[in-house]
């Protein structure tokens, strides 16, 4: 297949027209009809998985070669198969049309105290191993800058989520508390793989400590899940500091392909995993 510098999902979608328009089209005279496949099987589901996603998700994707893609996203997948099989993925997506049970609580949960390498806003934090030690390569890199994070959120049970939201829903009403906080079975924090840090405050991203995060997070496998000027998209405000550990790989996968915007890339996953391979 030849490399040609357009839009991935236009790409696919026009080897999928030619190919449907040669299928139709009627056999020259005594040709002998072809066993090779028009295309590829993959690049076929690349297509129909595509075709599902946004409007403004598949304008966000680059111009590319579908088999580049492809090799990325198998990296990803491979990746993802090394991760500990009585829990979750690390790529499970939830958010406000895909949601987790109420007696749902992440393995091995460790306690995020204050230490050497971060500062607390409270005492009754934890998160998920490979987020923990994420955090951890995360703050030593911090730390070498000058800069001590401070951690105010991590893990909520299903409990905890359900009564802050009906607390917001209380003091604010139902519309507009769902514009910022997530109901029950629907937050990231339920899969103890995010993190709130310093003061969650829209001022915290103008902060040295927010700049900095910002510009080194994906080194260290964090991606921003709520970024400004995508509520129509992740369903939230803007939150400059909810960062989720995806790990490098998928951050570096978000950041190429998706326009570094953690929801299409979480639904593209999803919806390839949920796609026939025809």
């Amino acid at each position: 297949m030849k490399k040609m510098l357009l839009l991935l999902s236009s790409f696919v979608f026009a080897i999928l027209f030619s190919a449907c328009t040669k299928a139709n089209a009627a056999p020259a005279q005594n040709a002998s009809p072809s066993r090779e496949p028009l295309i590829s099987p993959e690049v076929a589901k690349l297509g129909r998985v595509l075709s599902g996603m946004s409007e403004r998700a598949k304008a966000a994707m680059p111009n590319g070669n579908p088999q580049d893609f492809l090799a990325d996203l198998h990296k990803v997948l491979e990746i993802e198969k090394t991760f500990r099989t009585d829990d979750v993925s690390l790529y499970y997506l939830i958010d406000k049309k895909h949601n987790i049970g109420s007696d749902y609580v992440p393995k091995d949960l460790i306690p995020v105290k204050g230490n050497d390498l971060w500062n607390v806003s409270r005492n009754d934090l934890s998160l998920r191993p490979e987020a923990y030690h994420a955090l951890e390569d995360l703050s030593r890199a911090a730390l070498q800058d000058g800069i001590k994070l401070l951690v105010s959120s991590t893990y909520r049970s299903y409990a905890y989520q359900d009564r802050l939201f009906a607390r917001y829903v209380k003091e604010d009403g139902l519309e507009l508390a769902e514009r910022y906080s997530a109901r029950p079975g629907t937050s990231q924090h339920q899969l103890g793989v995010a993190v709130d840090f310093g003061s969650i405050t829209d001022d915290w991203g103008d902060t040295r400590m927010g700049k900095w995060v910002y510009q080194h997070a994906a080194d260290y496998g964090w991606s921003l899940s709520f970024p400004q000027g995508y509520e129509d998209v992740t369903g939230y405000m803007w939150e400059c500091w909810h960062f989720r550990y995806l790990g490098k790989e998928m951050c570096a996968f978000q950041k190429k392909w998706f326009g570094d915007i953690q929801q299409f890339m979480l639904e593209f996953i999803d919806g390839w995993k949920r796609a026939e391979s025809y």
